[in-house]
């Protein structure tokens, strides 16, 4: 660690005592931490293994040390081991495969077109198995980069072939509402079959668990930013070449946007490990921005449904508009806790979040009135039932969120116990993708 760096660790260190005791006391600790830093550089270590030796040492006599070490220790740790002298072969490793599996996600998008199934003509081809040609290179990319044993090789690899035989197998009519649904659901299911992957196969570990929901928050910034600025080259390129009397729409339409899009979620998981720094900045804060704004929006609509003389009208778009918007209140929530350091106290963001939770629970429950409704009166359908049970898992998850939260504010809860029912709860997710996928089409007669 650099000079900045120990300053960094320095300055974080004397926020936390001026938090947490007095003057006098902070001074004094802080003199102790100093002086013992000097001594262990003196001896050869690193400014960074200084630091954490030191704090270990005051630690393990002092109350205020202690604590810093418990809410600070997976920070610690990771600045420890991420910073330094770079690892050139590991990262020209990582970029190699990264490479490799990039451009055998944008090659394996244009195979179909060999023989007959182009994007025209087999659009719901292309629906149906998007997920598969997304996600089984980013499974191979973290499974080359963890080096996965046998079983988890089996368990990852198992899960493609059903996911594959699934959308395929079923023989659905291309207007049935069960392709739409496996389309939507299966990239979920796959999703966190790539998790089991990106942990090593250790997913039960709730560490690893957290470090996914992690990766998947700043996997989607990154994505977002490589397609934003994919789009203004593409742009760009039209532009220039309808400037000189070229017509290139067809090649961007069928093989460098679809290739681009499937090679960019590779490069976006790349771009995640290997630039760490950087978004562990910028995502909290979107975090931060983002959570008062859907908070009031939330709040808006339950005030434009109590004003309202209609109700809800629950048809298709509906239930996909508030789903999506539950969806991404769920998504806020889990980065939000798995973006910062475990907080040894409530703060004011806690109580916006409890605030958008219940928000969140309240526009569930008037959309699950609504549906539970419309079933009764004009029966059931695979997008209505399947509506309903999304709003159920999500009702079941956001009420004993609010309930931890809401103890963790009044001092009775520890913050740990939200972060392990959130790990928990992504096997909820995962098994209820699979029902959909798996289960719908034959209890609805493949229709």
């Amino acid at each position: 660690m650099s000079a900045d760096g120990l300053d960094a660790q320095l300055s974080q260190w004397q926020s936390y005592l001026r938090k947490h005791g007095s003057p006098g006391e902070a001074d004094a600790l802080d003199g102790r931490l100093r002086g013992s830093i000097e001594e262990l550089t003196a001896t050869g270590l690193r400014p960074d293994e200084s630091f954490l030796v030191a704090v270990k040492r005051l630690a393990a006599e002092d109350g205020p040390a202690r604590e810093f070490a418990r809410a600070h220790a997976t920070r610690l740790w990771r600045d420890l081991v991420l910073t330094g002298e770079p690892d050139r072969t590991g990262n020209r490793t990582a970029m190699l495969t990264m490479l490799v599996c990039a451009a055998g996600a944008a090659l394996a998008i244009k195979v179909p077109a060999l023989f007959g199934v182009d994007f025209d003509d087999s659009g719901e081809f292309y629906l149906r198995n998007l997920a598969l040609f997304a996600l089984a290179p980013l499974a191979l990319y973290f499974g080359l980069r963890r080096r996965l044993g046998g079983t988890a090789v089996a368990l990852v690899a198992g899960l493609f072939v059903v996911g594959a035989i699934a959308a395929n197998a079923f023989g659905l009519d291309s207007d049935s509402q069960l392709v739409a649904l496996s389309a939507i659901h299966l990239p979920l299911a796959l999703w966190l079959a790539v998790g089991v992957a990106y942990t090593g196969g250790d997913w039960r570990s709730h560490a690893k668990r957290m470090d996914f929901i992690r990766f998947t928050g700043e996997w989607i910034v990154y994505f977002v930013l490589i397609n934003l600025g994919g789009g203004v080259l593409t742009a760009i390129t039209v532009g220039t070449f309808d400037a000189i009397g070229i017509d290139v729409e067809i090649f961007v339409s069928e093989a460098l946007a679809p290739c681009g899009a499937v090679a960019a979620i590779v490069v976006a998981a790349w771009l995640v490990e290997t630039k760490q720094g950087v978004l562990e900045t910028i995502a909290p804060v979107l975090t931060k921005i983002f959570t008062p704004l859907f908070t009031v929006v939330l709040l808006a609509l339950l005030i434009g449904f109590g004003l309202s003389s209609t109700g809800l009208e629950v048809d298709r778009d509906v239930l996909i508009l508030f789903d999506l918007l539950l969806v991404v209140i769920l998504g806020l929530l889990l980065y939000a806790i798995s973006a910062v350091d475990r907080p040894d106290e409530p703060k004011l963001f806690d109580k916006l979040q409890l605030a958008l939770v219940v928000s969140a629970l309240l526009v569930d429950l008037l959309v699950l009135t609504a549906l539970t409704s419309r079933i009764t009166e004009y029966g059931s359908s695979p997008n209505k039932i399947a509506a309903l049970g999304e709003n159920l898992i999500l009702l079941a998850n956001l009420a004993w969120s609010a309930w931890l939260l809401f103890g963790f504010l009044r001092g009775r809860t520890p913050f740990a116990r939200l972060e392990h029912w959130q790990t928990s709860y992504l096997v909820v997710y995962a098994a209820w993708a699979w029902i959909v996928v798996l289960v719908f089409p034959p209890l609805f007669g493949f229709r």
